[in-house]
This record gives C-alpha cells, sequence and structure tokens, in this order.
C-alpha cells in the first residue's frame, strides 16, 4: 500500500474496504435508478422518481446516522436508506411496482409511489418498538417540504427527553436525548414557507436537527434564479448563524462530489448537533441530476448542452471513481468488477421483485381465469358471450387486478338470468373474497385497527353530588389538565399563549409555574409547525396536546394535518402512528375570523383522524381522556362561548371519557328529529321549548363526534319515531349538514321512514358579521329554528298547524 493512500485513510478512519463498500453502494443505487426509469417506460410501472447525482452525499451522510436517530426526508434519499440497512433493492424495486405484500415492500405497502421510505415504529399489534436500537426513517409525502414540520418534532423529543427527568423510565423512546433528527430537501422546496418556519423555529427552541438541502441548481425545469435570493439557501440564512451573541445554527457548505470532505463534513456536524443539540445545515451543492427530475420528461428539454456537459463530468460516481483511482485505493480492473456486479445485482433485485408482484398478481387473475372458463363451459344461454370475456382477458398484455374484476363482473352481469348456475355463483364468492382482500391491500388502517383503537374506551359517565361545584366551563378544564399533567409525564402541551398564561381562555391557568415550561410552553405564531412538532413527538413516543388558538386559524396547519398526520397511519399499513390531539375552539363568536365553523372542509380532508365536537367542557374533558387511551389522533374542537357558562363539574372529572360516534339525546319527542352539535345544541334545546309551546314535540341529538359519525345508528331509530328529519349546525350550506345529511338518510336507511322532505338549517354561505347582530343574522338562531321546523308542520297538517306568514 503507498503512503498516500495509508494516510487519506487513517485521515478518514476507513479502510479500503469500506471505501469499496461505498463505491460498491453508489454504483447499486444509480443502476437501480437507470433500471427503475427503464420500468416505468416499459409500462411496469405508473411512474419514476429516483436519487441518481446524490449518492455520495447519502452515503457520507449515513455515516455520521446512528441507531435511535431519525430521518425526515424526501423522494430522492434512496442511496441513504440503503446505506443504513432500511431499504433493499427488492424492496426498491417491489415499491415501484406498488406490490401490496408487507412482506415485499415494507414501507407503504404498495400505497406509495416509488421512494416514499419508511421504517416500522411499531409491531404488527401497533406497540411501540424500541426506537433506540433502530435507524429511524418517519414515512415520507410528496408535498414539497411536507416533511420539514414533522422534522422539527422529531428533534424537538431529543430536548424533551434530556431536559425532562420525568422522561428517563420510558428507555425504548431516547438515550437521554442524544438522537438527531435528520432532515433532507431539494434546494427549490426550500423555497416552500414551511421550510423557513421550521428553520426559524429549530434555531429558536435550539434542537438536535441536521438539515440537508441536496442542490442541484434546479427545480424540475425552473433554475435556481428564480427560487433562492442570492441563488444560496446557505447564503440567505447567513442571518440564521449562530454567532457569540446569541444562538442559531451552524452552516456548512460543500460540494456533493467530494468525497472526503463530505465525510468530514457530515462528521463535523452530527457530532455537534449531537453533543450541544444546536441546529445544523449542511448545504450540498454542485449535485447533479443524471436522470432529470422524474419519468415525467427528459431535462434536455430545459438544461443548456454546457450544463448537461458539466452534469456527466461532476457526476459524484464518477469523480468517486477518479479519486479512488487518483489515490490508488484500488485498480481500473477492480472498479470495473464492482460495476459489473452492481449491475448484475440490480437487475437480480428487479427480476425477482417482478416476480414477486406478479405472484401476488396472478392471485387474483389466474383465479378469476379458471372460473370465467368454466362459466363459459357450463352456461347454456351465454357460452359465447362468456367465451369472447374469457378470450380478451387471455389477450391483456400484464393484467392486472383492476382487470380481473372487470372481467369477472362483466361475466356476472351476462349470466344475471342463469342464477342458478353453480359457475355464477362460484363469480359471486370470488367477488365477495377478493373484495374483502382488495380492501385490506388498499383500504385498510385509516384507523386504528390494534386494541388501542379509541372505538375500544369503554365509557366512564360523569358521576354528581351533592357537592358538585357549580363553575365556569374554564375551571372544568384547568382542572382537567391539572389531573392529567400530574398523572402522565408524556403529556406535553405547546402553542400560541398556552404557556405564561394558560390559553387565552385560561383552559391551563397557572399549570405552567406548576409543571414547568419543559411541558406546558408557548410557541412563535407559526400554527404549521406547531402541528408539525405534535407528529414529530408523538411519533417518539410523547403525549402532545398541540393548541391552534382558533379553528379559524387551523387552516395554516391543514395541510400538514391531511397530507401528514390523517394519512400516516394508512399509508403505513398501520406501521407507524403518531397519537396527536390538536385542541382548539371555535363556533359561535363573533366576526369573520373568530366564528370558525369550516366543518365540512375539515370532514372532508381529515378523514384518517378523529374529529370530536364536544358541546361542553364536561364532554370535552371526556373526549381528551378516550383519546389519551388510544393510539389514533384527533382534533378536539370546544366551544368558544363555553369557557364562561356554568357547568356542574363531576367528581370524577380525571376518569370520565366519552365514547366516539355515539350521539346523545338531550330532549326526547315525538314530531321531529333534530341533529346537531357543540355550540348549537344550545340554541336548538331553545327552540325545541318554543316549538312545545306551538305544539311540536323535538327529539333533540347531540352527535357528540363527526368523525365517527353515529356508529351505532341510534339516529335513525328516533326518525323512526318522528318520521321528520331536520339537521343543523353553523356550517356553510352542503357543508357538515350535507355529510349528516348522507349519513343518516343514505348509510343509516333513514329515507324509508321519512313524511316530509329532510331539511338542513345551516349557516349563511359566507363568513360571520361582527356583532351581536352579526353573529344573529349570520348563523342559525332560535328564530329560524322554529319557523322553519314549524313550517314542516305546516306543510304535514295545515289546520293544526297554520302558517305563520302568509
Amino acid at each position: 500500500m503507498a503512503v498516500a493512500e495509508k494516510k487519506i485513510l487513517s485521515k478518514l478512519q476507513l479502510t479500503k474496504e469500506d471505501i469499496l463498500k461505498d463505491y460498491r453502494l453508489a454504483c447499486e443505487s444509480r443502476e437501480a435508478s437507470i433500471l427503475g426509469r427503464k420500468e416505468v417506460f416499459m409500462g411496469k410501472a405508473k411512474f419514476g422518481i429516483f436519487g441518481d447525482g446524490k449518492e455520495l452525499a447519502q452515503i457520507a451522510m449515513a455515516k455520521a446516522f446512528q441507531k435511535g436517530d431519525w430521518r425526515a426526508g424526501y423522494y430522492r434519499d434512496q442511496t441513504f436508506m440503503m446505506a443504513i440497512g432500511a431499504l433493499t433493492l427488492e424492496e426498491f424495486f417491489a415499491q415501484l411496482y406498488a406490490d401490496t405484500n408487507p412482506e415485499h415492500e415494507p414501507a407503504t405497502a404498495g400505497r406509495c409511489m416509488n421512494s416514499h421510505f419508511a421504517t416500522h415504529l411499531v409491531d404488527e399489534q401497533g406497540k411501540w418498538l424500541n426506537q433506540t436500537a433502530l435507524y429511524n426513517s418517519s414515512a415520507d409525502i410528496s408535498p414539497t417540504a411536507g416533511q420539514m414540520p414533522r422534522l422539527l418534532g422529531l428533534a424537538w423529543a431529543s430536548k424533551l427527553y434530556r431536559e425532562n427527568p420525568d422522561l428517563r423510565p420510558f428507555k425504548q423512546f431516547s438515550n437521554n436525548g442524544n438522537e438527531i433528527a435528520f432532515g433532507t430537501i431539494g434546494n427549490a422546496s426550500t423555497s416552500e414557507g414551511m421550510f423557513f418556519e421550521v428553520m426559524n423555529a429549530a434555531g429558536v427552541m435550539q434542537v438536535p436537527m441536521l438539515m440537508s438541502v441536496w442542490d442541484d441548481g434546479y427545480g424540475i425545469s425552473v433554475s435556481q434564479e428564480y427560487h433562492t435570493i442570492k441563488q444560496s439557501i446557505s447564503k440567505a440564512l447567513k442571518g440564521f448563524q449562530t454567532d457569540k451573541d446569541g444562538k442559531g445554527f451552524e452552516i456548512y457548505e460543500v460540494k456533493g462530489w467530494d468525497y472526503p470532505a463530505l465525510l468530514e463534513t457530515y462528521r463535523k456536524a452530527a457530532e455537534q448537533c449531537r453533543k450541544t443539540h444546536m441546529p445544523a445545515l449542511v448545504h450540498v451543492t454542485e449535485i447533479t441530476q443524471q436522470l432529470g427530475h422524474s419519468t415525467s420528461g427528459s431535462h434536455e428539454r430545459y438544461k443548456s448542452p454546457e450544463r448537461l456537459e458539466w452534469e456527466r463530468n461532476y457526476d459524484c460516481n464518477r469523480k468517486f471513481k477518479e479519486w479512488i483511482l487518483e489515490n490508488g485505493i484500488a485498480t481500473e480492473e477492480e472498479l470495473a468488477q464492482i460495476e459489473k456486479e452492481a449491475l448484475a445485482r440490480v437487475k437480480q433485485a428487479r427480476n425477482t421483485a417482478w416476480s414477486n408482484y406478479l405472484k401476488g398478481v396472478k392471485t387474483y387473475t389466474d383465479s378469476a381465469l379458471q372460473l370465467l372458463q368454466q362459466a363459459a363451459e357450463t352456461s347454456k344461454l351465454h357460452a359465447g358471450e362468456l367465451g369472447d370475456i374469457v378470450k380478451e382477458f387471455k389477450e391483456t398484455i400484464n393484467p392486472i387486478k383492476r382487470d380481473a374484476f372487470r372481467a369477472v363482473k362483466r361475466a356476472i352481469r351476462v349470466l344475471r338470468d342463469e342464477k342458478e348456475l353453480p359457475a355464477r355463483q362460484a363469480l359471486v364468492a370470488w367477488v365477495k373474497e377478493k373484495s374483502a382482500q382488495a380492501h385490506d391491500e388498499y383500504s385498510s388502517h385509516l384507523y386504528s385497527e390494534t386494541d388501542e383503537s379509541p372505538l375500544h374506551v369503554p365509557e366512564v359517565k360523569p358521576i354528581y353530588s351533592d357537592d358538585s361545584p357549580l363553575v365556569d366551563g374554564r375551571e372544568i378544564m384547568q382542572n382537567y389538565f391539572d389531573a392529567l399533567f400530574a398523572r402522565d409525564p408524556r403529556v406535553i402541551a405547546f402553542g400560541e399563549d398556552v404557556g405564561r398564561i394558560g390559553d387565552v381562555n385560561q383552559g391551563m391557568a397557572g399549570l405552567q409555574e406548576k409543571y414547568g415550561e419543559i411541558r406546558i410552553t408557548d410557541t412563535s405564531i407559526r400554527e404549521c409547525s406547531i402541528l408539525g412538532q405534535a407528529i414529530g413527538v408523538a411519533m417518539r413516543g410523547l403525549r402532545p396536546i398541540a393548541e391552534i388558538q382558533y379553528l379559524d386559524y387551523i387552516l395554516y396547519a391543514v395541510q400538514i394535518m391531511s397530507d401528514d398526520l390523517a394519512t400516516l397511519r394508512y399509508r403505513t399499513k398501520g406501521r407507524q402512528k403518531a397519537p396527536v390531539i390538536v385542541r382548539t375552539r371555535g363556533h359561535r363568536l363573533e366576526g369573520i375570523w373568530h366564528s370558525g365553523s369550516p366543518m365540512g372542509m375539515l370532514l372532508h380532508s381529515l378523514r384518517g383522524m378523529h374529529v370530536l365536537v364536544p358541546r361542553d367542557m364536561v364532554r370535552a374533558a371526556g373526549f381528551y381522556n378516550t383519546m389519551m387511551q388510544s393510539d389514533d389522533p384527533a382534533l378536539i374542537i370546544e366551544c368558544l362561548n363555553g369557557y364562561r357558562l356554568k357547568e356542574r363539574m363531576p367528581d370524577n372529572l380525571a376518569d370520565i371519557t366519552v365514547p366516539l360516534g355515539v350521539p346523545e339525546v338531550l330532549r326526547e319527542g315525538e314530531d321531529v328529529t333534530i341533529v346537531t352539535y357543540g355550540s348549537m345544541c344550545r340554541i336548538v334545546m331553545q327552540a325545541a321549548e318554543e316549538l312545545a309551546a306551538l305544539g311540536i314535540s323535538c327529539e333533540v341529538i347531540d352527535v357528540q363526534s363527526l368523525l365517527p359519525f353515529d356508529i351505532h345508528h341510534h339516529i335513525v331509530e328516533s326518525v323512526k319515531k318522528t318520521n321528520r328529519l331536520v339537521v343543523a349546525d353553523e356550517d356553510v350550506s352542503g357543508g357538515a349538514t350535507g355529510f349528516m345529511l348522507q349519513k343518516i338518510v343514505e348509510e343509516q336507511g333513514a329515507y324509508r321512514w321519512l313524511d316530509s322532505q329532510p331539511l338542513t338549517i345551516p349557516a349563511k354561505d359566507h363568513r360571520p358579521a361582527y356583532g351581536s347582530d352579526g353573529d344573529y343574522f349570520s348563523k342559525p338562531n332560535v328564530e329560524e329554528i322554529v319557523d322553519k321546523v314549524y313550517a314542516m308542520m305546516h306543510e304535514f297538517n295545515p289546520a293544526k298547524f297554520p302558517a305563520l306568514y302568509e
């Protein structure tokens, strides 16, 4: 071995074998990208996006990544995942083919497009694994910069575990806070507001977040000059850089093709970050993208010949090879053999993955074809038509499950007049069996299917005695949260004004002083990353309550709630979870931005979360207890005008639970069923009193939770009795009232017992105007409900209920 070679190996603390192993991995990852792209063009996959050009930087990052660490990255990180042993080549191709077998594609079970990476955080029963013994990757999402909010929480968890001694017993989640949360992002996506919001928050909070920017100079076809001031994110963030006078970031800049510099940069950055919890930014420049952005198009369309030539010359794999040869670490022949073996290995993995994928498809197609042939052979009336179906199915190139369903259902329609034919009955049985299998493969695990599902939490009703005091609603919440924080050190709460003043409505007043800032803390005004903080710490075993001050402000966080939190369990088929509680308040105040009732928007965008709408603070406390015993995320919307209303405090406040999806009958009646929730319960109850004076008996039902909605179909039982249905709330027309109407009339089949057209009473389609009169004329009021219900009864019996306004 040459003296120069020895010096290099000694400086890098690597052996020749280590370096050649890195070269082999870089070659395998590149060949996987090339072959993956070809598979898409051959029609064997729908879309491909790859990590070509970033191999060397990711190998260097992986060397600084330790067990217990976390990744929140994006769809270019294949080499990194391979380097830490969290992705095999077979799994890489299985995801490209959308293989639904979790043994072949453990990250998403075929539910995400390729290069969306994840490791398992829970076992098959939903129980937490020992995260400190694993290389952990939170599940990727496609929206650019969407990984950033979660990253903040993953890093913050290390700070909490280090600084809160009460968390020391939870050793499967942290080694005294020595973990780093590694983030990755493309240069163009640093233009997103989420990136800047999180970078600022991480600097303020001083958390161990190591952020890597893969800078290839483009965002698809748009060059850097359109993306970043000074055309450099590290220069743009110079004001974030630490100095002797204040907190900040360590900022590093390194070229993506410089192997020794990459190793040293990541070693230094990780060491500092892990030890001091000071965040770091590693700006990896001169990255190339050899195959273009994705399979959607060619980068030759927007890159100049000069740029393309430069990318060929500065390809990190090529520069790595040159460095190895220049320093005498290996010969041309040795490297050529590695390249040859890498290509062979990737081809083998591709073939294995494709073969495995076809086996899964064939469980559908082969069985379908066999039954179709039997039907064609035994049908006395439709042999010709069925023969055509069989012929067409056989001629389908690479048939998929969809083709099998189409053929079988078409055959069943043809055989509709041969119902006794055994072959037809077999086809019907096949549809039922395969539909259940398809449900498991494509639609399961939207919500928890474990024994920790909130649907399994037993109800504990409030107990009252003569000594139960009548107090303001805010005191109910204050006493409840005091008990909650006392019994579970994993519970933390954070958000705007939550800490020092105990939230704007005093529901946590005095609790920061009692339990410390480490558990109840203020944040800056940044709803998106508040939500992300919650996701990250929940993934690391804590129980966060993320405060969004008003429901109106939740729009800032809806994207992350919808794309990340609500889909997390689904997109990993139950192998990751984040039991976040989002606490907010809304309804029935005054003004365009302080009367929030955008329920239809939330119901449609948050499938995968529970949406709970307690009418008072006792029921709110019950919902918090229910969710704290579960492993699902929830949005709990307290009534904004309920904090100063009087309620009796239950003797067992700390223990009550409210079941999800179980409505409560607030008033029994015979003529009309009125369904509502939240603050509208008081309005409807007042209206019911006035209607009773007019001879109309109303049954008033509080649905209590919107997701899930009346899981035992109690409401239809009321409709069977009254034969009339009114649905009222404060959302716009067609919003949550439309949702509830569909559930009751269609899903529960209430249409069969209706004697009158069902009625919705929503708010106006505009935002509420300011002032008491604005509230009155913008949202449903007592008089409006009385008038509309009375009109319904007038139509039924005009003699008994003469018209009011004629």
